[in-house]
């Protein structure tokens, strides 16, 4: 397995997913069919170890927002980062909530 960036390649596998290994195409069928749990699991997985730019390849910031009181608990130091981009957004009036 080699982990890449190149996050255009559906075939390719995310350098974030290093613990679990899957193609971007596979990440987004499960984004898109997974329970709720899981999806969670995978958001907060991606907020955590990708990075701040690739995160929006696979959510977006409303969908975040929406989803923060069960993703935020899963973030652990990268919580405060996240937390202050949205604070951030919403002050800006780029995001509603």
């Amino acid at each position: 397995m080699i982990l890449s960036t190149r996050l255009d390649d559906a075939s390719a596998v995310p350098y974030f997913l290093w613990d679990e290994p899957m193609s971007v195409a596979e990440l987004r069928r499960r984004l898109r069919v997974a329970s709720t749990e899981e999806r969670l699991r995978l958001l907060a997985k991606i907020l955590r170890e990708a990075r701040d730019t690739d995160v929006w390849r696979f959510t977006g910031p409303e969908e975040v927002l929406r989803q923060w009181p069960e993703i935020s608990i899963r973030l652990g130091r990268r919580r405060a980062f996240w937390e202050f981009l949205l604070r951030r957004w919403q002050r800006a009036g780029l995001l509603n909530g």
